[in-house]
């Protein structure tokens, strides 16, 4: 880095045709360049978390989930709803305002309002809030899944960045050694100590370190490429992994007892406690679905008005005379007094729809006779999707009881794999001193010496993998605990 500034600095300095403007974005555009993001483990959990995508899917899920449940919750509030007509008839057509037919052309308006409240359907509006909170607490539960999978996920590939520049470093050391070895086999190749056959095993030895050099490095990009995906980063970014004490791998606990491991995992795991939730989910579903069964209660109460063109406004009335026959055997007319009401010239569409106001308020039963078995067939369906629940929690709890079972044996065998492996480094490395030596005194020849190296840098990888692989089996039990996962 400090290299690469001071390169900057000499190009600027010599270039003396630069402009200010052209000085100052090639500034910009360095420094942005070497940018480099360190990322901790905690750094790269928080990223996962609020940045993947898949969480913010399931948060979604949830967030319709408690949508549906509010919405069962409102079902319960009276409904309201409102209509209105117009129409212009011509023809011979009924007048509403008088109950009789006219063939006059007129504008018809009416409107009108209902509310409605069910004051009892079988528990169903009850039965489906419950349904839909216990949906509400399932969709909580699979986000809470998909966020404990995603971080077990980032500390397992964290821990492969860490075992890949582990080995990187290795496969520099080993080419450090290999270029020695290879300068000390040309001096004495012509000094005449050394065939041609030591000199060729000997850039061998350097081509296999390069070779595994390009591999290492190869499979670190790899693993850091797949680290930023999960964090939703853009795979063209510098960042830097922060190196906690892998040291602490002495206080790594290995010795679990499965049966204790299994019934606080059955308690908190996100598998079984999804599974669970869902089962009750069904389970309430059959309440919603034999309310079926029940006959529904619903009050009610109406308002509405209406207007006619030609209708005509009583104002009052007067007393006249009418015929209504004649005496017998004479025409001597006999007459009656009689009412004959008096419209006003003019009726409005306000005083219309005042004086027709009109109001009713009932109660509507609904009965189910015979519904075509619909009911029963949603009830039978509802109890097989319960029992399917209850075999799918049974299968969930089956499946954590194998797997920690089987993590429980992995984390002892990769203690005992570090075990050993720290042990053949070790006498590997105390192998190759003593014929490092011998072979610097021509009491090896180079096809031993050259065994004696490959297998110490085979058990310094396998050491290193081997200790990363201890963590992390240990990392799955803690997974399992519901322990933090934390280097």
């Amino acid at each position: 880095m400090q290299n690469c500034k001071y390169n900057i600095m000499k190009h600027l300095f010599t270039l003396k045709k630069i402009k200010p403007l052209g000085l100052l974005l090639f500034l910009i555009s360095g420094s942005t360049a070497f940018a480099q993001e360190k990322i901790s483990l905690e750094k790269a959990v928080d990223y996962a978390l609020t940045r993947n995508l898949t969480i913010k899917q399931a948060q979604f899920s949830e967030a319709l989930s408690n949508e549906d449940y509010k919405q069962s919750k409102y079902n319960e509030l009276p409904s309201l709803t409102g209509s209105s007509q117009g129409s212009y008839n011509f023809g011979r057509s009924a007048n509403l305002t008088t109950y009789s037919y006219t063939s006059q052309s007129f504008l018809y308006i009416s409107g009108q309002a209902q509310a409605a409240f069910t004051l009892f359907q079988g528990g169903q509006l009850r039965n489906l809030i419950l349904q839909n909170k216990l949906s509400l607490d399932a969709s909580k539960g699979s986000t809470a899944k998909v966020k404990n999978d995603l971080v077990l996920n980032v500390v397992t590939i964290f821990l492969q960045v860490l075992a890949n520049q582990d080995l990187v470093t290795a496969a520099k050391q080993q080419i450090d050694i290999a270029n020695i070895t290879l300068d000390r086999t040309n001096k004495t190749f012509k000094a005449g100590n050394s065939t041609l056959a030591d000199l060729s095993q000997a850039k061998a030895q350097l081509s296999t370190a390069d070779y595994n050099l390009v591999n290492a490095q190869n499979q670190l990009e790899l693993s850091t490429l797949t680290l930023k995906q999960y964090m939703e980063m853009d795979p063209a970014a510098n960042i830097a992994i922060e190196r906690p004490d892998i040291s602490k791998v002495t206080d790594v606990k290995t010795l679990y007892n499965a049966p204790d491991v299994i019934s606080t995992a059955l308690k908190i795991n996100p598998d079984v406690l999804l599974a669970e939730t869902q089962q009750k989910v069904y389970e309430q579903a059959i309440k919603v679905a034999k309310g079926g069964y029940y006959p529904t209660l619903t009050m009610f109460g109406n308002i509405g008005s209406n207007y006619s063109s030609i209708a005509q406004n009583v104002t009052g009335a007067v007393t006249t005379t009418q015929q209504i026959g004649v005496i017998q055997g004479t025409t001597t007319p006999v007459v009656s007094p009689v009412q004959v009401p008096v419209f006003s010239p003019s009726y409005g569409f306000t005083n219309q729809f005042g004086n027709n106001f009109n109001q009713s308020f009932g109660l509507n039963l609904q009965i189910p006779i015979f519904g075509r078995f619909l009911a029963r067939t949603t009830v039978r369906k509802a109890k097989i999707n319960y029992q399917n629940a209850q075999v799918t929690t049974q299968l969930a709890k089956n499946t954590l009881a194998k797997t920690i079972t089987q993590a429980v044996w992995d984390v002892q065998a990769a203690d005992k794999k570090y075990q050993s492996a720290i042990q053949t480094y070790q006498a590997n490395k105390d192998a190759y001193n003593v014929i490092q030596q011998r072979y610097n005194v021509g009491l090896v020849n180079s096809l031993d010496y050259n065994t004696s190296l490959t297998n110490l840098n085979k058990s310094q990888n396998d050491m290193i993998q081997a200790r990363y692989e201890l963590i992390f089996r240990s990392k799955v039990i803690d997974y399992y605990l519901g322990n933090p996962l934390t280097l």
